[in-house]
């Protein structure tokens, strides 16, 4: 089985978590290392959220138009999220609405992953790629950032390979 979301990843790590899922046991670690769900469930609450780890790190970056919960999101074009800015003519001027989407899958996420995210798609207001600015960036606002990208990445693996909650 291609582990399509680690591919980034050295072969060792892989393989570490390819032999788990076929012993059943990834679910279990990841259970173990994340057994809450977090409470953040309407687009509403989603939204008050995002604003407040905005304001926390973020005053100065330009505001957001909508935060959502979107189950069309393709997890596996944009794993994490999606940011973008929307142009508008609006009487004769031209303005920009700023989005963060956030996959709907994600409602039944640990509320350390919904933060990795919320905390991804924020960092893009200040830095558009993925460099090293952008990921210290995400690291100063979730320290352990990369190894809650990586969890959160073995959980999708590990959702993905369960036949009951596998996308149509």
């Amino acid at each position: 089985m291609p582990l399509r979301y680690l591919r980034a990843y050295p072969p060792a790590l892989q393989e570490q978590v390819r032999r788990l899922l076929e012993q059943g046991k990834l679910g279990d670690y990841l259970q173990q290392r994340y057994p809450a769900q977090h409470a953040v469930q309407s687009d509403k609450a989603l939204y008050a959220y995002t604003m407040a780890l905005k304001q926390e790190y973020l005053r100065n970056a330009p505001g957001l138009d909508k935060v959502l919960y979107d189950s069309k999101l393709d997890v596996v074009k944009h794993a994490l999220g999606l940011h973008t800015a929307v142009s508008r003519v609006q009487g004769g001027k031209l303005r920009a609405k700023k989005e963060i989407r956030i996959a709907g899958l994600f409602r039944e996420a640990a509320p350390e992953f919904l933060r990795m995210i919320v905390v991804h798609e924020l960092a893009h207001l200040r830095e558009f790629e993925h460099n090293k600015a952008f990921y210290q960036l995400c690291e100063h606002m979730l320290p352990g950032y990369h190894q809650l990208e990586f969890d959160l990445r073995v959980y999708l693996t590990w959702r993905d390979a369960q036949p009951s909650i596998r996308p149509a």
